[in-house]
Parts: C-alpha cells; structure tokens; sequence
C-alpha cells in the first residue's frame, strides 16, 4: 500500500518522500499529527488527500524509524 501512496522525485520538494500527486510532504503528515490533529481534521486541511494515503505516510514513517537507535535527551 505505501507504494501506491508514497513517492520521492528530485523535482518536487528537494526529493523528500510526498504523497504521490501532490506536494505534501509526509513530514507535513507527521507535524500535523504531531501538533493534535486527528486524520479527519488532516483530510478536511487537505481535501484532496485520502485517508488511505494519509496512513500511508504514517505507516512509511514507521517504516524508517524501525530499528532506529532512540536517545532520550535530558535537559541540561
């Protein structure tokens, strides 16, 4: 499914991975989540976006934090 949804072209936004046929960028998708915003309130910011590309995104990001090294940083 996320190849169906996910692409990365040079030409558009320096190749960061977007939702095919658009700009939006999936780190867009995961600052709006991050910020509170629920998939329904995504959808109605972006109405051409489709809920099946929005968890794509989710689920790309996912994807590329697995197995990833996670450091809690403490205030210093």
């Amino acid at each position: 499914m996320i190849k169906k949804w996910i692409t990365c072209d040079r030409e558009i936004l320096s190749g960061k991975p977007i939702i095919k046929g658009t700009r939006i960028s999936v780190a867009l998708i995961l600052q709006c989540v991050a910020s509170g915003m629920t998939i329904e309130d995504i959808l109605k910011g972006y109405p051409t976006l489709k809920r099946e590309a929005v968890l794509a995104a989710l689920g790309f990001a996912a994807r590329q934090m697995d197995g990833e090294e996670v450091r809690i940083l403490e205030k210093v």
